[in-house]
C-alpha cells in the first residue's frame, strides 16, 4: 500500500507527484493490469515462453560477449 505524508507547505501537486512514484515503486499499477481481467494457466505459460524467447533472441542479436 502506498502511503504519502503531506509535508508542511508542500503543494498538491508535489505531494501527488510523490504519492504515484510510490505507487510505480511498488508495482501497484502493473499488478492492477494483470488481474484486469482473467487468463488462462495455460495462456499464461504460453506468453512467459514467448517472452522469454524474444528476451533470448534480442541477447543474442546484441552479442553480449562482444
Amino acid at each position: 500500500m502506498a502511503l504519502v505524508r503531506v509535508k508542511e507547505g508542500e503543494s498538491f501537486e508535489s505531494a501527488f507527484r510523490r504519492f504515484k512514484k510510490s505507487c510505480e515503486k511498488a508495482g501497484i499499477l502493473s499488478e492492477v493490469k494483470k488481474r484486469e481481467h482473467f487468463e488462462k494457466a495455460s495462456v499464461r505459460l504460453k506468453k512467459k515462453s514467448l517472452s522469454a524467447r524474444k528476451r533470448a533472441l534480442k541477447k543474442q542479436r546484441r552479442g553480449w560477449g562482444d
